[in-house]
């Protein structure tokens, strides 16, 4: 699969590394291009532009904050409809990280409505939303040794991809729902980021209960 990023920080540098290792062609854009290009070279992936990067992936992971979401999305060609059919996995979260004390929900709606607000006809899914990115760092991606469980939100029609993505990291998908689920997705994240700004361990988690080999909740998780 192509995959292009929008973003060159934590988040970018934590996922990326598994994709390629799992075959994945990486074009990483950011609105900074040299660090874009070093975290390219750092990783194994291409870089370029914001556009470039939306054109090239068959999916696209966007890792930016909030206050960078929009300037991001127009620079790719969003409104546009550059990102149109394609899936785009979110990971961020609608939140303002100026004051930690006063962490709260950013306006009513999940960082992803806004993403699918700019980039319209593109299928948008939350995911990998609700951790540090040295979370997603480990390899395995696996805690006691059961894969780490992603909770997912989003468009049905975006799904397969980021379930895939999710798999080849390691870990496997959780799915939550549709796009309006991923303001439930957010507000959780909440919890955990007033925590690690607090001086919680970067590590501290949400944990999920997986399946069983019958398909129903494995009890003994």
């Amino acid at each position: 699969m192509k995959i292009g990023v929008l973003g060159a920080g934590r988040m970018a540098e934590a996922l990326v590394p598994g994709w390629v290792r799992a075959g994945h062609e990486v074009l990483i854009g950011g609105r900074t291009p040299a660090k874009a290009e070093d975290l390219a070279q750092r990783v194994g992936a291409k870089a370029g532009t914001l556009r470039e990067a939306a054109e090239f992936g068959d999916a696209v992971l966007l890792a930016v904050l909030l206050a960078g979401l929009e300037e991001t999305l127009v620079a790719a060609g969003g409104p546009e409809g550059a990102l149109a059919g394609k899936t785009i996995i979110d990971c961020g979260n609608a939140v303002d990280l100026s004051d930690f004390s006063q962490i709260t929900f950013h306006g009513g709606t999940s960082m992803a409505e806004e993403v699918a607000r700019l980039a319209p006809g593109a299928h948008v899914v939350k995911a990998f939303n609700q951790a540090h990115g040295d979370v997603w760092k480990k390899r395995p991606l696996s805690f006691d040794g059961r894969p780490f469980t992603v909770p997912i939100a989003g468009d049905e029609g975006g799904k397969a991809a980021a379930r895939a993505l999710i798999n080849d990291l390691g870990a496997e998908a959780l799915d939550a729902g549709d796009l309006t689920q991923a303001r439930h997705l957010e507000a959780m994240a909440i919890i955990v980021i007033r925590l690690l700004f607090s001086g919680y361990d970067p590590m501290s988690v949400f944990t999920f209960t997986g399946r069983g080999a019958t398909g129903q909740p494995d009890s003994s998780r």
